[in-house]
């Protein structure tokens, strides 16, 4: 497997260790970033539309309406633009991602008020999860005053096993990032606004928390019902913190 995640701490996997060797490592908060911890759909999404449509039609030589029709169809196939090209045309991934994500983030994010000490005051280990690319990921956690706030960030271009990309909601992605986070899936929640990668989440055992986002792609659709594998559903990391009570134990 090759799936690698970037330490934010050099000394995490020695505190982990220790940890697990009383018997009882701490809860592990695997968060996921867009319209989980900051409001993606405000401006940053029509950004990154604009530059993974022109990303496309650079890399493959194709039409507006060309490009908008396979990241489409990629998209909704392998849960990333970039795995499809990848598999169909030989792109390269990290050009493609760089090129996609090229923008000043700054500007562009919207997020609650406080959240770095709200995130303090959760009990527990942090880490990102999220399909994003990793310069990006670190840009959007910066601005927001809380890289610090996480031991280790995993993006999708770690996210490759036995050399292929196995994004969320991947089972066997969750159960590589728990073997090497040192936690059983029992201590894990994943706090998500995607309810397919919740879904993933509940058969590997995790559980579920979901960020109800009206931005999210099909979060109308389950707006009135809480599906049976998600454990809680909160609006923000505020309501996170109110309501986390569900998953105690």
């Amino acid at each position: 497997m090759q799936a690698r995640r970037h330490l934010l701490r050099p000394a995490a996997r020695q505190r982990r260790s220790r940890r697990i060797a009383t018997g009882v490592p701490q809860r592990l908060w695997l968060f996921d970033l867009d319209n989980t911890l900051h409001d993606t759909s405000h401006a940053i999404f029509p950004r990154i539309n604009l530059g993974m449509t022109q990303a496309v039609v650079e890399a493959l030589g194709v039409d507006v309406d060309a490009a908008n029709l396979l990241r489409t169809q990629y998209w909704k196939r392998y849960g990333a633009t970039v795995i499809g090209l990848v598999r169909h045309h030989g792109i390269d991934a990290g050009s493609f991602l760089l090129r996609s994500h090229d923008f000043d983030v700054a500007p562009l994010i919207r997020a609650e008020r406080g959240l770095a000490q709200r995130l303090r005051s959760l009990p527990g280990r942090k880490v990102l999860l999220t399909n994003a690319p990793f310069h990006y990921a670190r840009a959007v956690l910066r601005h927001l005053g809380i890289l610090n706030q996480f031991d280790s960030l995993w993006a999708l271009e770690h996210m490759r096993l036995h050399g292929e990309f196995r994004p969320k909601p991947s089972p066997a992605l969750l159960r590589y990032v728990l073997a090497r986070e040192g936690v059983p899936a029992s201590r894990a929640v994943l706090v998500e606004d995607t309810l397919d990668n919740l879904r993933g989440a509940r058969q590997v055992g995790l559980r579920t928390v979901h960020v109800y986002h009206p931005g999210t792609p099909f979060a109308k659709s389950h707006a009135r019902n809480r599906p049976g594998y998600v454990d809680l559903r909160v609006n923000s990391i505020r309501d996170l913190l109110l309501r986390r009570r569900p998953l105690r134990g």
